[in-house]
């Protein structure tokens, strides 16, 4: 079988749409005579993020990173995530002349600004720096991919998401909590403006399932809203089939694979007019995207269950496997870099009023 290595700083337990969506997309591969190799934190010391305690993050040695990669013997090698496990692989490659891709999977300029106050345009400067060797910086969506190339991204290329249908479809599920039920589900933080739905009035009962930093200070603040935690496989997908609306209030996702399982669930949508989901859902009729979340909330309560599983069913992650594959195996050669200084220099010619 053909082999792809992913390199990849998110990794299990960690519960993320890079996480779910490499490990699906994996699976489906296999249908298609592709096997899909990781390299992750499992293989490495971690340590936790400061301000985010359930984040943990790999400290690699170059010379660990190339014993992996030369055991593994890939075909292709992709990087999904631009922290240490990503640089150091990338570092690898161009030392060697191996060509490479990568994914924008995280807009990490709104996640940082979030929580520092570290201008936006550096970070953009930095992941710029990280993908201009890149053979395919895949993003999920067209608005995305058009933002990328506007910041001045080279190579940008489309890889779309999928949604497991057997898990997630609708079903007879009661939560036993006032109706209607509106739901929430994905990492508890900063970045997610979960305040923006909390904040709703809105009749019968608000839900959130996940964990994350910000959820005890939420708990405390939101007494009327009903926090489950993180939540799996079957159990997951039954909340998902006992709510009435999926709420989807981030700004900063690049693409939501939770709007596509709240769909393939039966749920309609609410969320601002923004990438992810306007790109997912777009002008079709299985959820309301506007300024006014309480009322798009309100307006989702009349879309019906079957347009939103019809929708849901078009994004198989088999067709998202193989765009992956196509964009990993269409390579080109390219020649090795001399030394690793030439990064600080590359990165110097990227601005050069940053150097100041």
């Amino acid at each position: 079988m053909t082999r792809i290595l992913v390199a990849t700083d998110a990794w299990h337990p960690q519960v993320n749409g890079v996480v779910r969506t490499l490990t699906m997309m994996a699976e489906a591969a296999k249908g298609l005579g592709v096997e899909i190799a990781f390299l992750t934190p499992q293989s490495f010391r971690t340590f936790a993020m400061p301000s985010y305690r359930d984040l943990r993050l790999a400290l690699p040695h170059p010379a660990a990173i190339a014993a992996l990669i030369e055991q593994d013997k890939p075909d292709s090698i992709h990087i999904a995530t631009e922290g240490p496990i990503g640089l150091l692989v990338r570092r690898y490659c161009r030392k060697r002349g191996l060509p490479f891709t990568t994914s924008f999977h995280t807009r990490f300029p709104d996640y940082v600004a979030a929580r520092s106050p570290i201008p936006e345009s550096w970070i953009w400067r930095l992941l710029r720096w990280f993908h201009r060797p890149s053979q395919a910086v895949m993003a999920a969506t067209p608005a995305l991919a058009a933002e990328l190339r506007s910041r001045g991204f080279r190579n940008v290329v489309l890889w779309s998401r999928g949604v497991d249908t057997a898990l997630f479809h609708p079903r007879h599920a009661d939560l036993c909590l006032p109706a209607p039920v509106f739901l929430s589900v994905g990492r508890v933080a900063v970045e997610k403006n979960l305040e923006a739905f909390l904040d709703l009035d809105l009749p019968g009962t608000k839900v959130v399932v996940g964990d994350g930093p910000a959820r005890p200070g939420l708990e405390r603040k939101y007494r009327d809203a009903v926090f489950l935690g993180a939540r799996h496989g079957e159990e997951l997908a039954r909340i998902y089939a006992a709510a009435d609306v999926f709420v989807f209030p981030s700004k900063t996702d690049t693409f939501g694979l939770v709007l596509l399982e709240a769909l393939a669930s039966g749920l309609p949508v609410a969320a601002f007019p923004v990438v992810g989901p306007r790109d997912v859902i777009g002008n079709a009729p299985v959820g309301v995207l506007k300024d006014d979340l309480r009322g798009a909330c309100l307006e989702a309560l009349s879309i019906p269950a079957r347009a939103c599983v019809d929708f849901a069913a078009r994004h198989t992650w088999q067709a998202s496997a193989r765009v992956f594959i196509d964009h990993a195996l269409n390579l080109r050669p390219v020649e090795p870099e001399s030394a690793p200084e030439s990064e600080a220099a590359e990165f110097v010619a990227e601005d050069p009023h940053f150097a100041a």
